[in-house]
């Protein structure tokens, strides 16, 4: 690698992440999912395409794969809002592995009986493409108005469905055949609970740091929670653990825990999910070679075909049945299981391996997400109005409310945001009735600052500065964003803020030096996991 060859990659790789961010406009608009478009780059960049580069590394692809996923997970994990995952968790764990199971069983034997392929190679292909893409679940669901509690579903079992089908496909794809099954089971027990541990443990523990710890600058903290997401996996990988469990676990709890400058991590991890998925797809595009998929084409439809009507609605309903759940979000959920670069990546595993026919595994696999991602991505919305599920209760506008801590004052700023609907609109600063520890004590209107007088009107556009002291800085918090709801009498009303009405990202549990002389719609309010560090407007 000389000074000259890297301008050249550089100025490569700069005009392909140029026109992936142009191609995520096109498929925002299309309902296309973005991945591909993204194939469809390393497509055009490969041995068939218009610049006929030569990439047939498959073990670089599946390091470099494994490492996007990392951060895919991570973004998906800090994303998550526990208030939605918490009362699904135990039917997204139920999917994610006795439906596992269900869906390799019904596509190996279709693989094996309708195409002709051997069993081993059956099962592979069966484990391969029974695990839905967190990348591809996360930007199609954020865009289709779901009711939380399938929402919920759909994410973590994408965020957890990884961990036993990288599992499987590779003591599929050993030398030895798997003598016994219920050893594999146990094997997969115990890495899962390895990785969990792990996951909970690295993230409570960053969690911690970065709340009573002030860096010097605010952009370390994004840095500084990649990070702890990242090590999470790394030490859940080395601890013969699931790491894929455990990032996601670790990102969870973090992107729940109230974390200072919290926005701008959000941002961060956002663009690097964004960087890893564009970087993964064109690098999968690149390996594939076209003129090799026209044999394997109907027998990846065949696949696909008994994947999608069969073996995915099966694994649905029967992993389900002892849950509660309407029939018609079955089905959306059954529908929704999409696939995206993870089959793909997990397909060179057994291609590293040397597992005889492994490069007719990877083209049906191939084939298989991108005719199967064409049909379900964009017809999710037109399914789920058919089935009529939406999320007919519309959450009002939330405070935006940043916060950065002050380690030698022992207390923190926070930044409010109000927004065109917030009901603080019309509020006297006197009438928030913050908490003794927490004052209003700047005012940023219309691009002119102030320090208000108690007598001062709130209106639409302000930013605040609120200093609170570590005490009282959650129930100063609940006040603002009870007050946004419900206006001056929200602690009379009844109204108890944005925990109530589940606009808030992160939940946490009341301390208790704020539980005294508060109203009672305050208390409620930090029940139900009021408070959040993030600026958004839901």
């Amino acid at each position: 690698m000389t000074v000259h060859a890297l301008n050249e990659l550089l100025l490569v790789c700069s005009l392909v992440l140029l026109v992936a961010v142009v191609a995520v406009r096109i498929s925002s608009r299309s309902g296309l999912p973005s991945l591909l478009l993204y194939l469809g780059i390393g497509i055009a960049l490969g041995q068939d395409g218009i610049f006929d580069v030569k990439f047939d590394n498959a073990e670089l692809t599946q390091v470099i794969g494994y490492a996007a996923l990392v951060v895919i997970l991570a973004e998906g994990g800090l994303g998550a809002k526990w208030k939605e995952v918490r009362p699904v968790l135990p039917a997204a764990a139920v999917v994610s592995t006795l439906g596992v199971a269900i869906s390799v069983a019904v596509t190996a034997s279709a693989a094996h009986y309708l195409v002709g392929l051997d069993w081993r190679q059956a099962l592979i292909i069966g484990a391969v493409v029974s695990s839905t893409d967190a990348a591809a679940v996360f930007s199609v669901l954020r865009r289709v108005p779901l009711p939380p509690r399938v929402t919920g579903v759909l994410e973590a079992e994408s965020g957890f469905n990884d961990a036993p089908v990288v599992i499987l496909v590779v003591a599929f794809s050993a030398v030895g055949p798997v003598e016994h099954w219920y050893v594999l089971v146990g094997e997969i027990a115990l890495e899962l609970a390895i990785g969990a541990a792990i996951g909970v443990t690295v993230g409570w523990l960053g969690s911690l740091g970065l709340r009573h710890v002030a860096l010097p600058a605010s952009g370390l903290y994004p840095i500084a929670v990649m990070a702890i997401a990242v090590s999470a996996y790394a030490a859940g990988a080395m601890a013969h653990g699931s790491g894929f469990l455990a990032v996601y676990l670790a990102a969870m709890i973090l992107g729940n825990s109230k974390l200072p400058h919290w926005p701008a991590t959000l941002g961060f991890a956002d663009g690097l999910g964004w960087l890893a998925q564009i970087g993964m797809f064109v690098l999968l595009g690149l390996l594939v070679t076209p003129h090799d998929l026209v044999d394997d084409f109907w027998p990846a439809v065949v696949v696909g075909l008994v994947l999608t009507m069969v073996a995915r609605p099966l694994s649905v309903f029967l992993s389900l049945a002892p849950f509660r759940l309407p029939a018609r979000e079955k089905a959306l959920m059954s529908w929704a299981g999409l696939r995206g670069a993870v089959p793909i990546v997990l397909a060179t595993i057994p291609m590293v391996s040397g597992v005889e026919g492994s490069t007719r595994i990877f083209n049906i696999v191939f084939v298989l997400v991108i005719v199967y991602t064409l049909v379900q991505g964009p017809t999710l919305p037109w399914v789920a109005a058919k089935l009529k599920i939406a999320d007919d209760q519309a959450e009002p506008d939330d405070l935006g409310v940043e916060s950065a801590p002050l380690e030698r004052l022992r207390g923190h700023l926070l930044s409010v945001s109000v927004p065109p609907q917030s009901k603080m609109h019309g509020v006297e600063v006197g009438e928030l009735r913050l908490p003794a520890g927490a004052a209003v004590t700047l005012v940023v209107r219309d691009g002119k600052s102030f320090v208000p007088a108690p007598t001062t009107v709130l209106r639409r556009g302000d930013e605040l500065l609120v200093v609170a002291t570590d005490p009282v800085r959650d129930t100063a918090e609940a006040r603002l964003r009870a007050v946004g709801e419900g206006g001056k009498l929200a602690g009379w009303l009844g109204t108890g803020g944005a925990g109530s009405s589940g606009t808030s990202r992160a939940s946490a549990a009341p301390g208790p030096q704020g539980e005294s002389g508060i109203p009672q719609a305050m208390k409620l309010t930090k029940k139900l996991g009021g408070g959040s560090d993030t600026k958004t407007r839901p």
